[in-house]
């Protein structure tokens, strides 16, 4: 009956990690990312929490089976925000490069008797 408890308890852990990355992944797509870093680190307690759970809880062939399913779902969502993360990195990373490419272009091209006749190196 313990351990019966202790798995619905582990359950529902489990759903709040999984709302959570919903709830992230819709915090990216609006890129809301303090609120998702800040959502992130609230969430290492109940991973904590958790594994601590796992690691005494012996579970039923059934229950075994209903935990590695909810466990795919959360590792497929995490995986998710990690690419989406990701893709937003490099797309900001694009912009910086053409960001610095033009600041120089002005930058050489710009009158001012300080710099006149300087080189500019296109190639970075």
């Amino acid at each position: 009956m313990q351990d019966e408890k202790q798995f619905e308890q582990l359950m529902l852990q489990y759903m709040q990690l999984k709302n959570g990355a919903e709830d992230i992944s819709k915090m990216i797509d609006n890129e809301d990312f303090d609120t998702a870093i800040t959502r992130i680190k609230a969430r290492e307690e109940l991973y904590l929490s958790c594994k601590c759970i796992r690691k005494y809880l012996e579970l039923t062939p059934v229950q075994q089976k209903e935990l590695d399913s909810m466990l795919d779902e959360l590792r497929e969502l995490e995986l998710a925000n990690i690419k989406k993360l990701e893709k937003g990195m490099e797309d900001v990373q694009k912009e910086l490069k053409i960001n610095n490419k033009t600041k120089k272009i002005h930058q050489a091209y710009s009158y001012n008797t300080d710099s006149k006749g300087s080189i500019v190196n296109l190639q970075e």
